[in-house]
């Protein structure tokens, strides 16, 4: 017997055994649950502010806006990054301001000054002036005066941020990812391009369209000559990882991912190169890199006809390797089964996705406008490793969601968000169905959601 059950503002259907089955569409639609989130999501959990790159020299500084609140994020020392709510303890303006709705302002300072009334704060968050300071009579004391600190930590080149003082460590509330991705040395890796765009469905349906591959046969059907691409969907804690299923021998797969495999067709040789083509130039010049690429068209010319395709991939990687090697790029050491468990791409609980390969990232990360549920602040960005001092000189740029912009991949997925999130209004939509195989990450996302929607904070365990 099928039994509904409310978890907070979250509806979920369990089956026999009492996994989800389905999901209600509250989480998607409600302005309630919006505005709930405010309360019981975002100050509770780790947020992904930002990289260690856009902060390089001390009193360098960002503003991350998320629902209402604003945090300065500022290198106050050569090796110390400090995080403070971007508000003046005095009568609460806003130190920063933020026109930019995406993420607010950048900038160099030696401290920070309220425009109000001229309260000032070092780059530690002390306060250093207060006009006429002698008005209260000695009733001010430091704590009193000193700007709001966040709790501040860096994994894998990123910074991150949490407003709640009690809160778990980083380290804690990212594994087991963290120590599955730890071999890629995201930290290793710079800016190719980051894009924005203010997109019209909630956070939540914008980030649940990359966290499966199951949608690839639907929404990219021009993949699908180079095979089949099952999937598989898994929690690990919070988070989750989804990759192509070993039993797939059309592929011919040296890992899970699409990074390396070779695709259908008698020559592996030809398809080899194909695929990785596919990959880089319709997904932005993100899913794979140039060096890739290169290798992959001399496979032909390299190896006789009739090179079994696991050779094919072998050589190929090899010669990408040297050749990254040879203009500065040193690839990582990956295990064979730290690859395996790495897949594709994983979700990081609560808005950021990451598609890996050896060298590079396409990562999104999703927050919701304003308060309106039918939008969202939608970003992606694409990492990937230079040779020292190479890397190019970046910016977040608006960028409305065209192939000219997105590149014809990312177009296919945006033409499935807003109309899911008008879809899911009819009278008609009962709830989502999940794929309990393939899917496994939104069912997890959407059990993790409902623990802290609930008032539970961080679930101890899960069921996967």
């Amino acid at each position: 017997m099928n039994v509904p059950r409310k978890i907070g503002f979250h509806n979920i259907t369990l089956d026999e055994v009492g996994k989800p089955l389905t999901y209600g569409s509250e989480a998607h639609l409600s302005r309630e649950y919006l505005q709930k989130e405010k309360e019981l999501l975002w100050p509770r959990v780790w947020q992904m502010a930002g990289r260690l790159e856009d902060i390089p020299k001390v009193g360098d500084f960002f503003t991350y806006e998320i629902a209402d609140d604003s945090i300065i994020v500022v290198r106050s020392a050569p090796d110390r990054i400090k995080a403070f709510h971007n508000v003046c303890p005095h009568r609460g303006r806003r130190l920063v301001n933020t026109p930019c709705e995406r993420n607010g302002a950048c900038g160099t300072k030696r401290g920070f000054v309220c425009g109000f009334h001229g309260w000032t704060f070092d780059l530690e968050g002390r306060n250093t002036y207060i006009l006429d300071r002698q008005d209260w009579q000695g009733s001010l004391n430091e704590p009193r005066t000193s700007l709001s600190e966040v709790k501040v930590d860096t994994w894998g080149g990123w910074i991150w941020i949490n407003m709640d003082p009690e809160c778990m460590s980083l380290r804690e509330f990212l594994e087991p990812a963290a120590s599955i991705l730890d071999a890629f040395q995201f930290e290793k890796m710079r800016y190719k391009w980051r894009q924005w765009v203010v997109y019209p469905a909630n956070w939540k349906t914008s980030l649940e369209a990359f966290m499966e591959p199951y949608h690839v046969a639907g929404t990219h059907p021009q993949f699908l000559k180079y095979g089949q691409y099952y999937a598989y969907s898994k929690a690990y804690g919070m988070h989750g990882v989804s990759g192509f299923d070993e039993r797939d021998k059309s592929m011919q797969m040296a890992q899970s991912s699409s990074i390396s495999r070779v695709g259908l067709g008698p020559d592996p040789r030809i398809s080899t190169y194909e695929l990785a083509r596919e990959n880089y130039e319709t997904v932005n010049f993100a899913a794979s890199t140039e060096t890739l690429v290169k290798a992959a068209k001399r496979l032909v010319d390299e190896l006789p006809d009739g090179t079994p395709a696991q050779e094919v991939v072998r050589h190929w990687l090899a010669s990408a390797k040297a050749d990254d090697a040879a203009r500065g790029v040193i690839w990582p050491e990956i295990s064979p089964q730290n690859m395996r468990e790495a897949g594709l791409a994983w979700s990081l609980f609560p808005n950021q996705n990451i598609l890996q390969g050896v060298t590079f990232a396409l990562c999104y990360r999703v927050r919701p406008h304003g308060d309106d549920p039918d939008k969202c602040i939608f970003e992606s960005y694409a990492l990937e490793r230079f040779p020292e001092g190479q890397e190019p000189k970046t910016e977040w740029v608006y960028a409305e969601p065209t192939a000219e912009k997105w590149g014809s991949v990312l177009v296919q997925d945006f033409s499935n968000m807003e109309w899911v999130q008008k879809g899911m209004k009819s009278h008609g939509f009962r709830g989502s169905l999940p794929n309990p195989h393939q899917e496994q990450k939104v069912i997890n996302f959407h059990r993790v959601l409902a623990s802290y929607m609930q008032g539970r904070g961080a679930p101890k365990l899960l069921d996967t």
